[in-house]
């Protein structure tokens, strides 16, 4: 089944001057221009495509690569703006990415990047864009397990942390408490489900659990230790920031680090360092 606004593998039914026809459902043909065509194609031939409208609406094929497809939320800046709504550049020179007014949350100008989530409209058949991101995030209840590794893109920084969409589907939040160092609005992360709330939103962790975390933060302080002769001149009395820059973590994980440290028998702690057993 053809796939609107994603990419498809297609099959070569005939060259043209100025392309070559794919074949899709139900004996259609899909252009592919000419001047998307880099190696020498042949009937039969299978090619991977990305399918999208043109301006009359016709399914087009394209080898170039957009930003975002169907189905996902992406940054993406405002190129024009008429009567109709604002147009996105979205990666593809020849059509952009309409959000009509009745999609937008504030009204959109040139230059503007707005966080979108991009669709097919039922009623006109069009690949469109709405800036309403929420009417599309947590219409299911996730069934995550802790530590599952998840697809997380940043878009907000509240007073509790980051707040993330996962998988293109529920709302994720990274808490301040769980990093050792700022995010990026806008930056796609690899994250795992420190848990899945009664509501149906996910708190996430940057590293696969705390248990991973801790453990791999356990080894360095070891090798610390070996390097100084057996001495680390810090505690957990000492400040976020000295230890951020000492292991690149929190003072949380830094405090659970020397905690099982200290339970397995391996360091002596004091107020003012660490000390090999």
């Amino acid at each position: 089944m053809l796939k609107l606004g994603n990419n498809n593998t297609l099959q070569v039914s005939r060259l043209v001057d100025f392309g070559a026809y794919l074949s899709a459902d139900n004996g259609i043909e899909i252009l592919l221009p000419k001047k998307y065509i880099t190696t020498p194609l042949q009937p039969g031939q299978e090619i991977d495509v990305f399918v999208y409208n043109d301006s009359s609406d016709r399914p087009v094929a394209t080898t170039e690569i957009p930003f975002a497809r169907v189905g996902e939320f992406a940054f993406l800046q405002v190129a024009d703006v008429n009567k109709f709504g604002a147009f996105l550049d979205w990666g593809i020179p020849s059509k952009h990415l309409l959000v009509p007014f009745s999609e937008q949350t504030v009204r959109l100008t040139v230059g503007m990047v707005a966080l979108v989530y991009i669709y097919v409209d039922h009623n006109s058949g069009r690949i469109v864009a709405s800036a309403k991101i929420d009417k599309f995030l947590g219409n299911e209840y996730p069934r995550y397990k802790r530590g599952r590794r998840v697809d997380a893109l940043i878009y907000k920084h509240t007073e509790n942390g980051y707040k993330a969409i996962v998988d293109n589907r529920f709302h994720g939040l990274i808490y301040e408490s769980d990093l050792y160092k700022p995010l990026i609005v806008g930056e796609p992360v690899a994250a795992y489900v420190k848990q899945v709330r009664s509501d149906g939103k996910i708190d996430l962790l940057l590293s696969g659990g705390d248990d991973g975390r801790v453990d791999s933060l356990t080894h360095r302080i070891m090798d610390s230790l070996k390097e100084n002769g057996g001495v680390l001149a810090m505690s957990d009395n000492s400040s976020p920031e000295e230890i951020r820059e000492a292991f690149n973590c929190s003072k949380k994980d830094f405090k659970k680090a020397l905690g099982k440290l200290y339970h397995d028998r391996l360091v002596r702690l004091s107020d003012k360092d660490v000390r090999l057993v």
